[in-house]
């Protein structure tokens, strides 16, 4: 079972980064219906990963690894969860602006969006992707019992 949990653990965390790469694909692209399609559903799956990597991370916290008491005492567990928060409190930004294209799609139109929103988005998306970077950073010494 622990190796099942490892995982599902770490293929929700490279389904998170693989959509983060392929949205910044689109939103650097001409914003087309397709697009804009493309962008609202896989933002969903985006959360779906998101939330999916947090219970099975949490999952094997509790049950399935070192146990709470080792994990909520290591620096290197608590950046890695802290900085899993923000990077998740960042991504309600775009997805708020995905959402409201839903009426527009579902109507069959190009979602009137502006250049400078769709920098915005792609800054924070950036910025997600780096977070991300020191998630794995912080993975890694965790594994190896550093930053205790």
């Amino acid at each position: 079972m622990t190796t099942l949990f490892a995982f599902l653990h770490h293929l929700f965390a490279f389904a998170i980064v693989a959509i983060l790469a392929a949205e910044l694909v689109l939103v650097r692209q001409q914003l087309t219906l397709e697009n804009a399609r493309r962008l609202i559903a896989i933002d969903g799956v985006y959360g779906a990963s998101a939330g999916l990597l947090l219970i099975v991370g949490l999952l094997r916290v509790f049950y399935f690894e070192k146990g709470a008491t080792y994990y909520f005492s290591n620096h290197a567990f608590l950046g890695k969860l802290g900085l899993f928060i923000i990077v998740g409190l960042v991504s309600i930004i775009p997805t708020m602006e995905f959402l409201k294209w839903r009426k527009a799609v579902g109507a069959g139109q190009v979602p009137a969006v502006d250049a400078t929103k769709l920098l915005r988005i792609r800054r924070i998306i950036h910025w997600e992707l780096a977070g991300i970077v020191l998630i794995l950073l912080f993975a890694a010494m965790m594994a190896r019992g550093g930053w205790v």
